[in-house]
């Protein structure tokens, strides 16, 4: 069992590069395009994230007992779909991607790709990334709190990033909305 955890973890520890360099890669190259509105208050929702993902990874024992392959297996599982789906959903959002929400003036409603799942599929790769993280690594009593602060930074920044789709877009975000679920699919 060590083996596979070792190799899970080394799994782990790549798909976390390749998921930041997809990101790292997209934030070097220049748009030519100034934010026309943006919305501070996204920011929460970053830092409850980011306190989430140090503590999964600040706090870590490796899944033993009957559930040990298990959790592994999930790690292994969604650790690769996580860089996937963030490679993905910032090709299809292109110039439009930021960290900080935020609008161009010629900002488009993104509807390819992921985005045709759930509106937030980035939101869905941290997700999942996050899932893997904590189901190597994480003691479960630190996880809960840990998912606990994450979903709520992560609907910090849905909420804020649906206000400012609906600003500009109106009944065309509306609809979209409606048939389109957040970040977790089949789920509201």
């Amino acid at each position: 069992m060590q083996t596979l955890f070792f190799i899970a973890f080394g799994e782990l520890v790549v798909c976390w590069a390749l998921w930041v360099l997809v990101f790292v890669r997209r934030h070097r190259q220049p748009t030519g395009q100034k934010p026309v509105v943006t919305a501070r208050t996204g920011r929460w929702g970053i830092l409850l994230q980011g306190i989430s993902y140090g503590l999964v990874w600040s706090l870590s024992t490796p899944p033993s007992g009957p559930w040990a392959a298990t959790l592994i297996g999930i790690s292994m599982l969604l650790s690769p779909v996580s860089v996937l789906l963030a490679f993905f959903a910032v090709r299809h959002l292109g110039k439009q991607w930021r960290i900080q929400a935020g609008l161009n003036e010629d900002h488009e409603l993104v509807q390819t790709g992921p985005y045709r799942w759930v509106r937030h599929p980035i939101y869905t790769s941290m997700l999942t990334l996050f899932l893997a993280t904590g189901a190597l690594l994480t003691w479960w009593p630190v996880f809960l709190v840990a998912l606990a602060l994450f979903l709520a930074g992560t609907e910090i920044r849905v909420r804020v990033e649906d206000g400012l789709l609906a600003s500009r877009f109106g009944e065309a975000f509306s609809a979209y909305k409606s048939r389109v679920r957040a970040y977790i699919p089949f789920v509201r």
